[in-house]
């Protein structure tokens, strides 16, 4: 009886260390020492709970938790996510940008820009669409220009 809640108990904590980890080697381990505790209720002997233990955490190990932690990815969210969501998104000038400066709205915030290839200026109002961000900038497309702006860092 005393293997039996030395078993559970060890179980009982495992389980609990998991939520911690989030890796399930814990629970699966977990799993192995409460079906010991509970083999060790019904057969005595320290020696028979803890080969099942052992059998019981390798089969969990090898066989459920390869299911479980395919089963839990395939359920994740491949979005994009900060800066990289901005690409391809489209700006407004606000504020005429060009070699020297200028201001672009993305997605209702506001940035300084400018345009790096020095080739004219880009009017108020002009659509123009996000490229690459390198950094803080954000390079931006119209025609055949390209727009910087780094007045804040990434969101």
């Amino acid at each position: 009886m005393t293997a039996a809640v030395i078993w559970l108990i060890i179980g009982g904590l495992l389980v609990v260390a998991e939520v911690l980890s989030g890796e399930f080697v814990l629970l699966m381990l977990g799993g192995g020492a409460l079906a010991a505790g509970a083999v060790s209720l019904l057969v005595a002997g320290p020696l028979v709970g803890g080969v099942v233990f052992a059998v019981v955490s390798v089969l969990l190990l090898f066989a459920v938790r390869p299911a479980l932690r395919r089963r839990l990815d395939r359920g994740t969210d491949p979005a994009v996510m900060h800066h990289q969501a901005l690409l391809g998104s489209t700006a407004i000038v606000v504020a005429r940008v060009d070699e020297h400066g200028g201001r672009v709205k993305i997605g209702g915030d506001l940035w300084s820009a400018r345009t790096s290839d020095g080739h004219g200026a880009i009017e108020p109002g002009a659509r123009v669409t996000v490229l690459s961000i390198s950094g803080a900038p954000r390079w931006s497309s119209h025609r055949t220009e390209y727009l910087t702006g780094s007045e804040r860092g990434l969101p």
